[in-house]
């Protein structure tokens, strides 16, 4: 911990997180709501909400600042991303927790702001993440730990270093697979799969009711991606002393699949 600590690379990376959240958050949530603002003269639009927009904007937003800050950060902007990786043996606990505690930070700020600029608008939620009607906490929590279950394990098999298949962009990939656990989860939740932007949100509407959804499915989610990914579809040969070395140092070493010899090794090879 304490060299990761004295490292500029490292507080680069944690204001990166802390940046690329900002952005994320000030760019995906306003698009969510802009839709209630007058469109027509001085007369207030009644349309519904488009969810295919908002998704895209989630989804896009992600894929442009992971890009932009990838190189960088990893561009996590995800506590239960941040989870996965942790429980993947790619990150150590210090990195996690200042990472967590960058994103949160960035949303709060940039839901802050977006409330400022969107302070004329009635009624305003701030993206608020809720139960829709006829949906309980169950049914939601659920719904969160699919959707973060989806996106985690893109996460994990796009960025695998082990892999030489990967020709496409693993940015867009990820995008895409934000945004759809929205095309998924916003009917039904607005859909989370980010404890971070729902912090924000919950912070600065003072608003925490059923709240630890947002949490708890998601961490669920992320963490059950990691650990079906590591141990069951590319399991790794790491052992106990090893995971802590990272957990306790940061990556040292990106770790073989799992087998006896070069023949029983799995391939990871387009059909």
């Amino acid at each position: 911990m304490a060299s990761e600590f004295r490292k500029k690379i490292f507080w680069r990376a944690v204001v990166a997180e802390f940046l690329a959240m900002s952005l994320f958050i000030f760019i995906s949530i306003g698009s969510a709501l802009g839709f209630n603002f007058p469109v027509v003269a001085n007369k207030t639009s009644t349309r519904s909400q488009d969810n295919v927009k908002v998704s895209l904007a989630f989804g896009l937003s992600i894929a442009t600042m992971a890009q932009s800050v990838g190189h960088i950060s990893g561009a996590h902007l995800n506590p239960a991303v941040t989870l996965g990786l942790l429980l993947s043996c790619q990150i150590s606990i210090f990195k996690a927790l200042m990472y967590i505690l960058a994103q949160c930070l960035g949303a709060v700020v940039a839901t802050a702001i977006l409330s400022g600029v969107t302070s004329s608008l009635p009624g305003n939620s701030l993206g608020l993440n809720a139960l829709s009607d006829g949906i309980n906490a169950g049914q939601g929590l659920g719904i969160e730990i699919i959707a973060t279950f989806q996106l985690v394990l893109c996460v994990l098999a796009t960025t695998d270093r082990r892999r030489n298949d990967v020709s496409g962009s693993a940015p867009l990939a990820i995008g895409l697979s934000v945004a759809l656990g929205h095309l998924l989860a916003i009917d039904y939740t607005g859909c989370g799969i980010n404890p971070a932007r729902s912090f924000g949100s919950a912070l600065i509407a003072n608003n925490f009711e059923n709240h630890w959804i947002f949490w708890v499915g998601p961490i669920i989610g992320g963490a059950s991606a990691a650990l079906i990914y590591d141990f069951i579809l590319a399991p790794r040969t790491s052992d106990l002393t090893d995971r802590m070395k990272v957990w306790t140092s940061g990556q040292v070493e990106e770790y073989d699949l799992e087998g006896d010899d070069m023949n029983s090794r799995v391939e990871m090879k387009p059909k």
